[in-house]
């Protein structure tokens, strides 16, 4: 049996990365980057005002991400501006997240609206 090309790899794992996100979003199941999302928030957001200490612990906190981040090549100066606008992003405004509409109950439609 002959090896694949790359175009016939390429497109069988297409098919399988839409499968997988099918049925990741058949069980409603979160990704990775949902949950580094939601915690990131949580983090940034679960610090009280009221703490003298809450821009020690979000410098700290930035610190510790910027240094994650360049290990794995990011810029560190950006990154750490990428941190900061996310920072006020979250403390400015209502919860940040749009609904995830696929993952509704479905109400008669396609659930896909």
């Amino acid at each position: 049996m002959a090896r694949m090309t790359a175009k016939q790899r390429a497109d069988q794992q297409v098919v399988r990365q839409k499968d997988l996100r099918d049925r990741m979003r058949d069980k409603r199941r979160p990704s990775r980057d949902d949950i580094a999302r939601l915690l990131l928030w949580q983090m940034v957001t679960g610090v009280s005002e009221n703490r003298a200490d809450r821009r020690k612990v979000l410098d700290r906190l930035r610190d510790e991400i910027v240094e994650g981040l360049e290990r794995q090549g990011f810029d560190g100066r950006e990154s750490e501006d990428a941190f900061e606008e996310l920072v006020i992003k979250y403390e400015k405004g209502p919860y940040p997240f749009r609904p995830k509409r696929h993952l509704q109950k479905d109400t008669g439609g396609s659930g896909m609206e």
